[in-house]
């Protein structure tokens, strides 16, 4: 206990275990531990000085190692070792604290807690203390621990904010050493007593039940591994099999009194609480005790379910749910940094994330780490690296050390030259990079598109253009079974517009690449001409490609499991991928924005025209104008949703276009109501429109209320409006939250309306290199969050540092009546603050926005205090809307 350092490393198999001595070189001392080398290890760990136990499935050993596994070891040449064996049943789960070792059985719902003592020959032997029967069988358990050698303290970020956060308390009845948390297949969450006696008393449940919003119940909702954490105030994080993690708190009243107050939430979500007390004064003038009965009706059926609750120790507490946060579809595993309940945590899923439990008072930070996915991890440390972390990723041992300054989900690639755009090629998994770098042998600039390595930084790859042409856009397009990359240039390397907006007498050339293998191995007969009976007729190279087609690329949805698995190892074998020039086309113009349109046509500006080019039958590889369109100034950017044409020009801002097909003719449909210098835009649908300008605003522009005015007038009204304060230069469709299927969708408890949806997101980059995400929210929802982005502009901890007026700043060129997006900055403090600041923020103060709380409150099926909004109900909302972000 100790020892400054680790000294053994456990590693189980399915019926095999094996363990290496802790340093960067492993070394086998199974047999000098004393472990059983031939059985699966289900839970191991020190039970007392010198001693290890191993939990087996027939089996538990407590084994001495001997010097040769370890320097304090027992001299004699066999490590000294004891048996407890199980009659008639096999030992399903286990965990190992100091002295106590805890078992669930393969009958189901049986619990075993097992103690050491020392024998008359100087061994230790294991003794059953007590068992139980639990109506339900159990997942996985864990005992709480706090290491000497491992308290945390409280981080210098938030000093004075939380108090001493060493001396937080855990609840009542709730004692390091005296308790386990587990979980069950009810499926639940429980804490139960290991004090000898109790016969596992459950000190608090928190039961899962998930209702989707098309009222089915998601499944694996089985708790797959179950952890106590504790800062300014204890929870639970629950990972269960189906990718989800739970976190679980103890009623604030209960933390603050020991006992649950009526207004609390009611435990059945769907149900609302009627509850009905009494204090009862004993005629022998004895004790009084308190007695509750809780009635919940359900708010659809009527359905009735009545709770009775005393105030004593044999009561649970009802714990509540706060978060639900989706990390993966594969089970969640927790993993503690340090033997310390302030520790952070890894949670392996489809991809390892780091859990910050010991930085945030009342929130748990989620960061990606940037490796591959892991099926085991444990800390590791040892003299050459006392902060190290073992993975296991593609039947390897990983040793990785964390910096907690520097960000564990960023990989950084050297380009050599300037990058200035870069997309993604899914299907071959490569970066397609725009560079341009100064040369001073020719006094000039040269560019290229570098395909790269996204793993490695591997230049794979490059397509170097002549010296005076420097491309400006590019944007993948798929025609058919194939990916063609569409490259907007201008020949010259001066300014592409004047400062009056109106372009400059410059030229440029419309390109279209094709990225083909670069080498194939002897099996590369599979890229052979042969396949090209496989590609769609649509593609206007299939004639002349021997190479490139979907099928061997990404895959046919249709396609069987041994056809995918050939197509990916014909994907291997490929030893790189380079762009070939296919087709081009001069333009009177700087080509600064294309897009595809209907699948069938290439929209491309040529300084002020707009141009809608299309192939010729006779000539597939030859493209030619159709229409041509000007504006009066310089076009920007183009998107394209449908049918419907967005182009942004530096002076008129966002203008709205149509193709006519059988005219083969562009008609300008809507307009700006004002002049904006815009930088970058997207169409959300056929009505709507998000731009950004080049004065730091964030807009979004419809025409849904225009289609049946009479008026002459066809410009587009503003509908929200956001002062960003520095200049967003790209926006694009997108989320960075895990895809989840529609069966998965949440009705949570709490909830004031339908969940956010990723699928109206979008993700923003500004000139200054930050990453901003938008989001939609319902109108519920955007009054109650607007109500607390009221309170904490003025609340003193979270207000701006200057004093500035925050509604003056984020609305500064906001047309009158236009809605105000939310600052999720400013919301996301709200998750820092303690408990009672989260309380205080939400106090009865006139003039913040108490309206809004009140009407939220009274919409709620939780009975409020009058002019009140619960913390839990703001926490479960900024949670879910964080959650779309991370």
């Amino acid at each position: 206990r100790g020892d400054a350092y680790h000294a053994f490393l456990a590693i189980s198999f399915v019926e095999e275990t094996r363990v290496l001595s802790v340093g960067l070189n492993f070394i086998d001392i199974t047999d000098p531990v004393g472990f059983q080398s031939s059985a699966c290890t289900l839970a191991c760990g020190l039970i007392e000085d010198g001693w290890v136990a191993q939990v087996c499935r027939h089996e538990v050993r407590v084994c001495a190692p001997t010097v040769g596994a370890h320097p304090t070891g027992q001299s004699c040449p066999f490590p000294l070792l004891s048996l407890w064996r199980p009659k008639g049943l096999n030992v399903s789960l286990g965990a190992v604290a100091y002295r106590t070792v805890v078992l669930a059985m393969s009958s189901p719902g049986l619990l075993l807690m097992l103690g050491i003592r020392e024998t008359s020959n100087g061994l230790q032997e294991l003794f059953e203390i007590q068992q139980c029967q639990f109506g339900a069988e159990l997942s996985c358990i864990s005992i709480p621990q706090e290491q000497a050698s491992s308290i945390i303290p409280v981080p210098p970020a938030i000093v004075g904010l939380v108090g001493d956060g060493s001396k937080a308390a855990l609840p009542s009845g709730v004692e390091i050493g005296k308790v386990c948390v587990v979980g069950t297949h009810k499926p639940s969450v429980e804490i139960l007593s290991i004090v000898p006696g109790d016969n596992f008393s459950v000190l608090a449940i928190g039961s899962i039940c998930f209702i989707t919003t098309i009222g089915t119940a998601v499944a694996g909702c089985i708790p797959e591994d179950v952890r106590l954490v504790l800062f300014d105030c204890p929870y639970i994080i629950c990972g269960l099999r189906n990718g989800m993690l739970l976190r679980f708190e103890w009623p604030s009243s209960f933390l603050m009194t020991g006992c649950i107050l009526s207004s609390e939430l009611p435990p059945f979500p769907g149900y609302s609480s009627i509850s009905v007390g009494a204090e009862v004064q004993e005629s022998s003038g004895g004790d009084s005790y308190a007695w509750k009965t809780e009635i919940y009706m359900n708010n659809e059926t009527g359905e009735q379910a009545t709770q009775m609750e005393e105030n004593d120790a044999l009561n649970p507490v009802r714990l509540q749910l706060i978060t639900v946060r989706r990390v993966g579809i594969s089970p969640v595993s927790l993993i503690p940094l340090q033997g310390s309940l302030r520790a952070d945590v890894i949670a392996l899923s489809d991809r390892p994330w780091l859990i910050q439990t010991a930085r945030h008072s009342q929130r748990i930070s989620y960061t990606s780490i940037s490796l591959q996915a892991s099926t085991h991890a444990t800390p590791v440390s040892s003299p050459e690296c006392s902060k190290g972390i073992l993975f296991v990723a593609d039947n390897s041992l990983h040793l990785v050390e964390m910096e907690h300054s520097k960000r564990l989900n960023v990989q950084r690639l050297s380009l050599g030259c300037t990058p200035r755009r870069v997309t993604y090629h899914f299907e071959t998994k490569t970066l397609l990079v725009m560079r341009t770098e100064y040369c001073e042998e020719v006094s000039g600039y040269h560019s290229d598109i570098c395909c790269v390595d996204p793993l490695s930084g591997a230049l794979l790859s490059s397509y170097k253009f002549d010296y005076g042409e420097a491309p400006k856009c590019m944007h993948m397009w798929r025609v058919g079974n194939e990916q063609l990359l569409l490259v907007g240039t201008a020949l010259t390397t001066g300014r592409a517009m004047m400062p009056s907006g109106e372009p400059e007498s410059a030229k440029g050339r419309l390109l279209i690449f094709q990225l083909e293998p670069k080498h194939a191995t002897s099996n590369g007969h599979a890229f052979s001409s042969g396949s090209n009976s496989t590609m769609a007729s649509g593609s206007p190279f299939s004639e002349s490609s021997g190479y490139f087609s979907e099928q061997l690329l990404g895959g046919d949805p249709g396609m069987g499991m041994e056809d995918s698995d050939k197509n990916d190892l014909r994907i291997a074998e490929v030893e790189g991928w380079e762009l070939s020039l296919k087709g081009q086309l001069s333009l009177p113009g700087v080509v600064l924005a294309i897009s595809p349109y209907l699948e069938q046509y290439i929209l491309a500006s040529a300084g002020n025209s707009l141009s809608c080019l299309g192939f010729l039958s006779d000539s597939p590889q030859r493209l030619r104008r159709l229409d041509t369109i000007k504006t009066r100034f310089m076009i920007t950017c183009i998107a394209v949703h449908l049918n419907r044409i967005a182009v942004g020009d530096c002076r008129d801002g966002i203008l709205f276009y149509s193709y006519q097909e059988d005219l083969r003719k562009l008609e300008q449909l809507y307009c700006d109501p004002v002049q904006r210098l815009v930088a970058d835009c997207v169409l959300m649908d056929l009505d709507s429109v998000l731009v950004t300008d080049r004065h730091g605003n964030f807009c979004a522009l419809s025409c849904a209320n225009l289609s049946d005015s009479p008026s002459p007038e066809r410009n587009l009204t503003p509908s929200c409006w956001y002062h960003m304060g520095e200049i967003i230069m790209r926006i694009r469709k997108g989320s960075f939250a895990y895809k989840v299927s529609t069966r998965d969708d949440l009705k949570t408890p709490g909830s004031c309306g339908s969940s956010s949806s990723i699928a109206d997101s979008v993700v923003a980059s500004t000139l200054l290199g930050s990453v901003v995400i938008f989001i939609k929210v319902t109108r519920e929802e955007y009054e109650l969050l607007a109500a607390v982005q009221t309170r904490l502009a003025l609340y003193p901890l979270t207000a701006p540092l200057l004093g500035n007026n925050h509604a003056h700043f984020r609305a500064r060129g906001c047309p009158a009546g236009v809605w105000k997006v939310l600052d999720g900055d400013m919301l996301g403090q709200f998750l820092e603050l303690t408990n009672t600041q989260q309380q205080a923020v939400l106090a009865d103060q006139p003039g913040l926005g108490l309206e809004s709380l009140s009407s939220f409150a009274l919409s709620s099926t939780t009975p409020l205090s009058e002019g009140t909004v619960p913390v839990e109900h703001v926490l479960r909302l900024l949670e879910r809307v964080h959650s779309l972000l991370t």
